[in-house]
């Protein structure tokens, strides 16, 4: 009999049996008593199966029961130079083992960040590298019930390995860096730095806790209306800093800035304001952005360490015994008008020449 239609897929399964697609591959490919999936919903599947004419893959086939040589990344997003880094690094990194990386991104979505793990599971990638998630221990349940290896990259669960940045310690180097550098020309007052940004996950609480420590300790003081959390939005960001401007007819002389999502935001702010307002200011920024380091006022910025948290987390996930737990790795505190190497510098490309000026000229007479 000559098939019609499309070839029917594990998502067609997943949609017709109401089940997910890590859960219909499981029963696919024998693994599903381990998953403690009900004979029931195996016998359901394996109908559906059957009557649509599914033939599985030789990946497919082959999943959790040998490696498929496919490695994932979640991000929460990738427009920034952080998460961006992290996905040209993680892929140089599973390429060099020789094998195939897979990276997606969730947007910051509890649901879809447990979808998406679901997804790469019924790819059949061999481990997951789990970036920034809003809900890490829920990723962890997917990845747990699935058998998969995983670990937390820059935001920890409670559940599974974590490799983070020491956040507490950049927030007081890089506070200390700012109060440091305005003191060159008159020292600070409490009221006069303030902090933009942040959410309420891990990386921002260890960022204020580092801040208002060496805040107290170097100024004495550090006054609630001095925090400023606008999550990881520019727009937010650029909001709180026009009713802050709109309010004082001014800036604060100094300001540290919990992201570059964040330094987006006031970026944003700066178009309509005028240069004057930025004559004194000193901006220290957490993370790292080589053009933010070029602007007319002085920007410190904090870069993390991302290719020791990638190979400590390749180390961690290579260990079957590994425990959950915190493993921090220490970022780089960046002066101004700095521009470091990054991932990018590693990207093969046509060698350099100068241009053939001769060339050109005849080319346009000719013309």
């Amino acid at each position: 009999m000559k098939r019609s239609g499309k070839r029917k897929t594990i998502y067609d399964l997943s949609a017709l049996s109401g089940c997910s697609p890590s859960t219909v591959s499981a029963v696919l490919n024998g693994s599903w008593r381990k998953r403690r999936i009900s004979e029931k919903t195996a016998a359901l599947i394996r109908k559906l199966a059957d009557s649509h004419q599914y033939t599985a893959n030789r990946q497919a086939r082959g999943l959790r029961r040998s490696r498929s040589g496919l490695v994932g990344l979640l991000l929460p997003l990738y427009d920034n130079r952080y998460f961006s880094s992290m996905a040209q690094t993680f892929e140089a990194m599973v390429r060099a083992r020789g094998e195939c990386p897979i990276v997606a991104s969730a947007s910051r979505d509890p649901k879809a960040e447990r979808e998406t793990a679901e997804s790469l599971i019924a790819y059949s990638v061999d481990e997951l590298f789990i970036c920034g998630a809003t809900d890490p221990d829920g990723v962890h349940e997917i990845c747990e019930k699935a058998g998969l290896r995983h670990v937390n990259i820059d935001l920890p669960g409670t559940l599974a390995p974590s490799v983070i940045s020491d956040n507490y310690d950049g927030a007081c180097r890089l506070t200390e860096a700012v109060i440091r550098h305005c003191a060159r020309t008159e020292p600070l007052r409490p009221e006069d730095l303030y902090l933009f940004g942040g959410r309420d996950d891990h990386a921002s609480r260890e960022r204020l806790r580092g801040f208002r420590t060496v805040k107290r300790g170097m100024l004495g003081a550090d006054p609630d209306a001095c925090i400023q959390p606008t999550g990881y939005s520019a727009n937010n960001t650029r909001l709180a800093f026009e009713a802050f401007f709109a309010r004082e007819g001014r800036l604060p002389r100094a300001i540290i800035i919990n992201s570059t999502i964040n330094l987006e935001g006031f970026l944003r702010f700066m178009a309509g304001v005028p240069q004057a307002a930025f004559r004194d200011l000193v901006v220290g920024c957490y993370d790292y952005d080589p053009f933010a380091s070029f602007l007319p006022f002085p920007v410190i910025m904090i870069r993390q360490n991302v290719e020791a948290m990638l190979a400590r987390a390749f180390e961690i996930i290579a260990d079957p015994e590994a425990a959950a737990g915190i493993h921090l790795v220490a970022p780089e505190l960046v002066p101004p008008r700095t521009a470091l190497p990054g991932p990018l510098d590693a990207l093969k490309d046509t060698p350099w020449r100068p241009l053939d000026v001769s060339a050109g000229e005849k080319l346009a007479k000719s013309a």
